[in-house]
């Protein structure tokens, strides 16, 4: 229910933004240069662009062909955008992505778009975040992820736990395309769209269609001292019809999965009386030496999803959803340590205990959307959505055993079971002319954070025998919105979209408990008002140049604001009186659109006022906290390239690719705190690397093979405000790294597929905190109707 606001603030925010010349550092030149000359002479070198008259306009049909096309960036929409503002768009079908990827979760889609970064560490990780070109890792709650124009973001926080987007709500098999639109440049997204808007198209059946899907990985893993071949083992399967105006669709999944030890245990000094320590620092350069590896997951999760639809009229469809995740996994340890006698031994490290945890997850999603398509003036929608954390049940011991491998009894319960979160989204659009379309709408979300931790004196089995309240944190937040934008052809190659949201924040009910202290938050309200406006020009037939410019408003989350919990061994404190950030964004794209093919051309800028911005330090004793704090002012701004290519020399063969770069700076934080005199102004805001290029080949030589190699590089990131974090190659480092991947794909039937790959085949090592996968080997089998 949502709560009548108490008060309004009457101040509207209408800057502009300045965008300078961007401030490349020489030694950078020389890259950018050389990935322009060859995707720009390999581009103009061909045919299409030497007769320019033979280039072909492509439509929301080219868009959404099941042919494998290639990756596109263009200004024309899928229907299902047809609300959004013409910025800069990135997508790919999901033909093409099983076709030429190593795909086991649907977040693989988006591995190759340009500027992007997922941050999945292993098969079936819960907690994969996406990182745009002007955020990083941590900002889950600066980009919007879609599914059928239903939100999977989950804006109940901003981090890489909780906050990851809910991909197993989409099955790899059913993704009919995916698109990404760059920039909060539209007034129908809440400005947690800065870093981008997801749009996960999938299929709805018009005819019986069924598949099955096997799926095996196998990762070899070596580091410090522990080796292991580790597996993944996937059953996936479809169903769908359509009876009349009736259709409907049934997805499952089963994935069985061991990862790669996640963290590492260190420690300041060799332990007494042991060996089998790795001598090791840590980020910062301090003595980390490594005695063990922790977070070593085996989880077995099942995936349920039900798609009904039903054809009211010509014009109005009535869909349902719900989509059903189940998550069983358990958290080993494993010691490198040996005492005199040569036995495994934790030497009373109470590091192996947080490491080792049972986790038991069950999660319900439904949604209802009543939709229309009219092609005449008048058009609508409502989408509303609710998500539920049915169960959501932690349970890690305390301590170890003074010697040997033991744990103690007593232990810790973490829940955000009754966590949840709602969604209402209304829209219109009204075409008054061939050349003007106004389209307008309102949004109201909530989201509640449930979250106490327990001490019990039996944290292993379901008994929660001694169990008492160690501490709490749990808060709610509103939104209301109210958004309107105007799209005009006022010359005939002249487009102008101009919009505005209007916003009302609150965040109440906020209590923390801690040490045997409750404390009751205030509550906070605040509003605010966002302009939006693109230009667009349509230089010629193939030529567009697109202007665009967009003020947001990030409030913060309730688990920014109230969260209160131990993850592993990071203690998460929360911040209540945080402000929301503001961002003013702008982007200046130059696209050419030819035959088989396209080359984009962006120039962006992003300055964000009071920042929300992670931290993890010791503030005090040697417990990491992990805090949020509004940093005064941040600027990320840089350039994008981006092509593709279709039979580049010999036909069959396709190229393409991205190169990025940023020059993010922190330009103003006056209250950071430092007990090293060091100083945040003028530092690379953290985990914003300066370079990402992505590059991509696929030959096709006929009709059944496909063979692909794709390379990913991402420059040097920091992780800290100062910048101190300067040790590479070390546990909770953030690393620069360039991995390779291949894909063969091979139809042997019109219904059987087969797929080999491997993931990482030069077996980089690299940390991005975590340690992440190496060499790994894929194999698929699937059979269809």
């Amino acid at each position: 229910m949502l709560r009548p606001s108490r008060r309004l603030s009457r101040r509207l925010y209408i800057p502009f933004l300045d965008i300078p010349l961007l401030d490349i550092p020489i030694p950078a030149l020389p890259l950018l240069a050389t990935a322009a000359i060859a995707l720009g002479v390999g581009l103009a070198s061909s045919p299409a662009l030497a007769a320019p008259d033979g280039a072909a306009d492509l439509d929301a049909a080219d868009l959404d062909g099941v042919d494998g096309s290639t990756v596109l960036v263009t200004a024309n929409r899928p229907a299902l955008e047809k609300y959004a503002a013409p910025q800069t768009t990135a997508g790919v079908t999901g033909a093409k992505v099983m076709e030429t990827q190593n795909i086991l979760d649907s977040e693989d889609a988006l591995k190759y778009l340009p500027s992007l970064f997922l941050r999945k560490r292993n098969n079936g990780d819960t907690q994969a975040v996406l990182a745009t070109r002007t955020w990083g890792v941590n900002s889950s709650a600066r980009t919007l992820v879609y599914a059928d124009d239903v939100l999977i973001s989950a804006l109940i926080a901003n981090n890489n736990t909780a906050g990851a987007p809910r991909w197993g709500l989409v099955a790899p098999e059913e993704i009919q395309r995916v698109d990404v639109l760059y920039g909060p440049y539209s007034a129908a997204y809440a400005g947690n769209s800065m870093g981008g808007v997801v749009q996960i198209t999938t299929r709805t059946p018009d005819h019986l269609e069924a598949s099955a899907r096997q799926s095996e990985s196998v990762q070899s893993f070596g580091l410090y001292g522990t080796h292991k071949d580790l597996v993944t083992s996937q059953t996936s399967a479809h169903v769908g019809d359509r009876a009349g105006p009736f259709t409907w669709s049934l997805s499952a999944n089963y994935q069985d999965s061991d990862s790669q030890p996640l963290s590492f245990v260190t420690n300041g000094k060799v332990p007494t009386g042991t060996t089998g320590t790795f001598l090791a620092q840590n980020k910062t350069g301090a003595v980390a030496d490594v005695v063990g590896a922790s977070g070593l997951l085996h989880t077995q999760m099942t995936n349920a999803k039900l798609k009904l639809g039903y054809d009211l009229s010509p014009i109005w469809r009535l869909s349902y959803t719900a989509g059903y995740w189940q998550n069983d996994a358990t958290s080993d340890v494993q010691t490198y340590l040996r005492d005199s006698t040569g036995a495994a031994t934790f030497a009373g490290l109470s590091g192996f205990a947080s490491g080792k945890y049972s986790l038991w997850q069950s999660h319900l999603a439904q949604s209802v959307t009543l939709r229309s398509d009219s092609k005449g003036p008048w058009d609508a929608e409502v989408t509303a959505s609710h998500y539920e954390m049915l169960d959501d049940i932690q349970r890690t011991p305390t301590g170890v055993s003074a010697s040997g491998t033991g744990f103690s009894t007593a232990g810790r319960i973490a829940r955000m079971d009754g966590t949840n979160w709602s969604n209402v989204d209304a829209k219109a659009l009204w075409r008054t002319a061939p050349t003007n379309t106004v389209s307008a709408g309102l949004h109201a979300d909530q989201y509640e954070l449930v979250n106490p931790t327990y001490s019990t004196a039996t944290w292993q089995g379901s008994g929660d025998t001694g169990q008492g309240l160690y501490s709490s944190g749990r808060g709610k937040t509103q939104t209301l919105a109210l958004w309107a934008q105007d799209a005009w052809t006022f010359l005939p190659d002249w487009t102008a979209t101009l919009g505005g949201r209007l916003e009302r924040w609150q965040a109440f009910d906020g209590y923390n408990y801690s040490g045997g202290k409750g404390v009751d938050q205030p509550d906070v309200e605040t509003g605010a008002f966002s302009p939006k406006a693109t230009l667009t020009w349509a230089a010629a037939a193939d030529w567009q140049v697109t202007a665009s410019f967009g003020e947001a408003y990030r409030f913060p989350t309730v688990s920014e604001l109230y969260q209160l919990v131990s993850t592993g061994t990071t203690y998460t404190a929360p911040n209540a009186n945080l402000k929301p950030e503001r961002v003013l964004s702008g982007e200046l794209a130059v696209e050419h659109t030819f035959d088989k093919g396209h080359v984009r051309l962006s120039l962006f800028q992003e300055n964000t006022h009071d920042a929300l911005i992670a931290q993890t330090a010791f503030l005090t004793g040697a417990t990491p906290v992990s805090y949020t704090v509004n940093v005064d002012e941040v600027r990320n701004r840089g350039v994008e390239l981006a092509a593709s290519r279709e039979d580049v020399l010999v036909t069959g063969l396709e190229l393409s690719g991205s190169v990025t770069y940023v020059d993010s700076t922190i330009l103003s934080d006056p209250n950071f705190a430092s007990t090293t005199g060091t100083t945040a102004t003028g530092k690379h805001v953290p985990y914003v690397p300066d370079w990402r290029v992505t590059l991509a080949a696929t030959y096709r030589p006929d009709e059944q093979w496909a063979f692909t190699i794709a390379g990913r590089y991402s420059g040097k990131q920091y992780s800290t405000l100062d910048n101190t974090d300067s040790v590479a190659k070390v546990f909770g480092a953030f690393d620069s790294f360039l991995v390779a991947d291949i894909h063969v794909n091979y139809k042997v039937l019109d219904n059987l597929t087969l797929d080999l790959g491997i993931d990482n085949i030069n077996d980089e090592k690299y940390f991005l905190y975590h340690p992440f996968p190496g060499r790994t080997f894929f194999g698929g089998l699937k059979v269809s109707l």
